[in-house]
């Protein structure tokens, strides 16, 4: 019963709120801003024209969404600051556009731990059958899908495999990360059509290319869509010293004691190790990444801005 008073008081309140702004008095709501859309978007070097209602419509669903998603998108730009700086010089290195960096974005608001309900890992997402293909190690003691380096040389070499097939049309690339090269290649025969951006797919897969659009947009310029952040706020990057190991290792947690950091901080640095020891049997070399102390802490660690347009001037 109280809850049904509450919901009629609730109720009251709206209609309440909706006839006083009629009558240019103040609803007591915030205002709903709606993101303004441009007449056209480049991503990739590529400029697509969103004077068709359906791009149009379809880049708006994603901005909006993206805007008043505030946690995750938040999240999203704070942890680039982080994370940008491992990715970005591999992407350089095997010519991918650094735009790719906002697919990382979609595909898992660069959370490196990101684990999806169908099983894909990783900050680029990947399946373990398609990580296997790109050359990545998935088993019960090493998940390299979680090695951030890793994970990105796979990612490039899987771009580059698409770009080739789909005559370098990028907007069929992201399409086809979200629904698998196999399934957009089957699809623009069969619809007789140039591009993904005209394909009828299923819901999501049809969102992504714009979702990658919308997400440049902002990450390119949050202050313009709200989102007012300070230098002190975004994640720091970790100043790391790159241990080879290229043996067993019984205990991790020991190792890492041994060298001062804590088995957390060794997890947490390198979420790819993913048993509590190494077996290693084929001698393989891995990289571990020891995070040093005082960028462990916020009193000593080192504060930089990737990119000054993320932070309130």
């Amino acid at each position: 019963m109280r809850i049904k008073n509450i919901n009629t008081l609730l109720v009251g309140a709206i209609i309440l709120g909706v006839a006083s702004s009629a009558s240019g008095q103040s609803s007591g709501f915030s205002d709903v801003l709606n993101p303004k859309i441009p007449e056209k978007v480049s991503i990739c070097g590529q400029t697509v024209s969103l004077d068709p209602l359906d791009y149009a419509e379809r880049y708006d669903r994603e901005l909006t969404s993206l805007i008043y998603t505030h946690g995750n998108t938040l999240l999203m730009i704070k942890r680039a600051n982080r994370y940008f700086p491992q990715i970005a010089p591999i992407l350089k290195a095997n010519g991918i556009p650094q735009d790719l960096l906002y697919l990382a974005c979609v595909e898992s608001t660069l959370n490196p731990r990101a684990v999806s309900g169908a099983k894909a890992a990783g900050i680029w997402q990947f399946m373990p059958s398609t990580a296997k293909e790109y050359g990545l190690e998935v088993n019960d003691e090493v998940d390299e899908r979680f090695n951030i380096e890793k994970s990105t040389a796979a990612a490039c070499r899987y771009f580059k495999k698409a770009l080739a097939k789909y005559g370098n049309d990028w907007n069929s690339v992201f399409a086809s990360y979200n629904g698998g090269m196999n399934r957009i290649s089957t699809q623009l025969d069969s619809q007789l059509a140039d591009g993904a951006l005209d394909l009828y797919l299923a819901d999501e897969t049809q969102r992504y290319p714009f979702r990658v659009m919308a997400t440049k947009a902002i990450m390119e310029n949050p202050d313009a869509y709200g989102f007012n952040i300070t230098a002190d706020q975004l994640y720091r990057p970790r100043v790391v010293d790159i241990v080879d190991v290229n043996g067993p290792v019984e205990s991790w947690a020991k190792w890492a004691a041994d060298r001062g950091i804590s088995y957390r901080d060794l997890r947490e640095e390198n979420p790819w190790i993913r048993a509590p020891k190494l077996t290693n049997k084929a001698g393989k070399t891995y990289k571990v990444r020891v995070p040093r102390k005082e960028s462990l802490n916020r009193s000593t660690s080192k504060r930089t801005v990737y990119n000054p347009k993320w932070i309130k001037q």
